[in-house]
């Protein structure tokens, strides 16, 4: 109020202090507290347990042998707002670099992920892909509206009952990888979780180009106008890729006749670690969208759509 009073009106400390009344004294006190390790302590406690209250960091202080008054902890704990609900993220734990490498038979390691599109409606419905490593083999392409980690599971159990269980598969961060759902199911199966870390959607390539790959020839290609009609040309679509799309890193082969080679001996297994930077998965076809009105009554007429 004096330091005011003095820019207003122009005028000395002392003259300012018989204005508001206050001794002069009491204008001149600079505290001489130092608060600096109650606020580190504070700070540092309000990170590591974002969901507690003053009480249990105030005894975590005692009992670490700080011996801070109860009054000037709380003091510096409302100064900092941190007795306000404060918003938290789910934070994830440490994930390591694994290298991306090819496996040397199948159903050594997989890798899902999932994509995002639109019907002719407006509605919004995903997709959830997963392919073998070894082989780029796309083992299914799941599409809804909704695909909660439940229905991942589902999905796993139907594919490991037709082909086998894998050893590991490679995901991101996402919610539904994450989950206790999924988690579980993969204890009991004993499959192995692995992470990529968060923001680095290239180390999970493999599945990153097949997902490139899907946008051009089906997402961008053609407007739906219900999921069956997503469905019914995603089914064509991954026969036709596991049949007939060639690899260059699968010398020119499919995928499938990639793997009748190597399990008839006509070529030798061999691993690869060199990692790859993903493309984007937006549009390249200069907006050449197709109706599929038509097509999906007779899905023969869409033969000649997919590569």
């Amino acid at each position: 109020m004096v330091e005011d009073v003095k820019a207003e009106a122009s005028i000395s400390t002392v003259r300012a202090c018989r204005v508001v009344g206050l001794s002069t004294s009491a204008a001149y006190y600079k505290s001489r507290k130092d608060d600096s390790e109650v606020i580190a302590k504070l700070q540092s406690l309000a990170e590591k347990h974002p969901t507690r209250g003053f009480g249990v960091y105030y005894g975590r202080i005692r009992n670490e042998g700080l011996k801070w008054n109860h009054k000037r902890v709380k003091r510096v704990y409302d100064l900092l707002k941190l007795n306000m609900r404060r918003k938290h993220k789910r934070r994830l734990p440490n994930r390591e670099k694994i290298a991306l490498e090819r496996p040397g038979s199948i159903n050594k390691k997989w890798s899902m992920d999932f994509m995002s599109d639109a019907l002719t409606d407006g509605r919004k419905f995903r997709t959830f892909n997963l392919i073998d490593d070894f082989n780029r083999e796309v083992l299914a392409v799941e599409a809804d509206t909704s695909l909660p980690a439940t229905r991942v599971v589902r999905v796993l159990e139907r594919v490991i009952w037709e082909r086998g269980k894998p050893e590991s598969i490679r995901v991101d961060n996402g919610p539904e990888f994450i989950s206790h759902t999924l988690e579980t199911f993969c204890k009991g199966q004993e499959i192995n979780l692995q992470f990529i870390k968060p923001g680095k959607p290239m180390q999970n390539g493999y599945v990153e180009r097949l997902n490139r790959t899907y946008r051009e020839d089906i997402l961008d290609a053609y407007l739906f106008n219900n999921l069956i009609q997503v469905r019914a040309l995603s089914e064509e679509w991954v026969k036709d890729y596991n049949a007939f799309h060639p690899h260059k890193s699968l010398n020119r082969l499919s995928p499938i006749g990639y793997r009748h080679a190597v399990e008839s001996g006509k070529l030798p297994t061999r691993r690869c670690q060199a990692e790859f930077t993903t493309f984007n998965s937006g549009s390249n076809n200069n907006g050449n969208v197709k109706d599929l009105n038509s097509n999906i009554v007779n899905p023969q007429k869409s033969n000649s759509t997919l590569s």
